[in-house]
């Protein structure tokens, strides 16, 4: 088991211990933190401590306050221990059809996507960063699309919108695992754009029909497609989606 992963149970299991809760099985999809049932109708999820990017997912969480999103029930910033409302039956959209997927995608974001300030981080501190890890097949055109805007910096993000982050709960859905940034609406995009995980962006027309979707819900096509390019080249494009996205421009 990781170190990292490591540290997450123990801190996970402590926090039990203190709320009177008692764990269960881990879920095996959770990446970058410990995640585990705590009885019938909640998480408790404690983030690797090299995770910076959902630092700040309690105040997220507690500012959408269920609605597109899971609940926060209870939260200890010391550890970043949190215990989460559970989905229930809490299956992914990815098994879905295509436009139902897409609907349920473009009804979250939206409710998602919120004016917001502190404590949440604007994107644009740190992206430069990202691209100035190792080079990619898209690195120069998404240094130079990023060099030609500023994101903006009033919408509260959830950073990693993709079909398994969001389950169904209910006769409703809810998102979870946000990675929460001020910034432009279209920096959620990609990741869905690319998404499920068996999935290769490279049917032309059905990412066309996504992008289109979320123009149509108010967002910019260009800016859409430019984070593509951006989000790509530091998150790791394959080499047939790379060349789908230089197409564009």
């Amino acid at each position: 088991m990781p170190v990292d992963l490591m540290r997450a149970k123990a801190a996970a299991q402590r926090a039990a211990a203190e709320w009177g809760l008692e764990l269960g099985r881990p879920f095996p999809l959770a990446r970058y933190s410990y995640v585990a049932s705590a009885g019938d109708d909640a998480v408790l999820k404690v983030a690797w401590e090299d995770d910076d990017e959902s630092l700040h997912e309690p105040e997220a969480l507690a500012l959408w306050a269920g609605d597109g999103a899971v609940r926060l029930l209870r939260s200890d910033p010391a550890t970043r221990a949190l215990l989460e409302e559970r989905a229930l039956p809490g299956d992914d959209i990815a098994s879905l059809p295509e436009e139902e997927s897409l609907a349920i995608a473009v009804q979250i974001a939206t409710r998602l996507w919120r004016p917001a300030g502190a404590p949440f981080r604007w994107i644009g501190d740190h992206v430069p960063r990202w691209l100035d890890g190792d080079e990619s097949e898209l690195t120069e055109l998404a240094r130079d699309l990023y060099a030609s805007f500023e994101p903006g910096r009033a919408w509260l993000v959830h950073g990693d919108f993709h079909h398994h982050n969001i389950l169904r709960h209910g006769d409703r859905h809810v998102a979870i695992d946000p990675k929460p940034y001020l910034g432009d609406r279209e920096y959620d995009v990609p990741s869905f754009l690319w998404n499920p995980i068996a999935y290769e962006m490279t049917d032309r027309a059905q990412t066309e029909r996504r992008i289109a979707a979320f123009v149509d819900a108010g967002l910019d096509e260009h800016r859409i497609r430019a984070w593509t390019a951006i989000r790509g080249a530091y998150l790791g494009a394959t080499a047939e989606e790379a060349a789908l996205i230089r197409s564009w421009f």
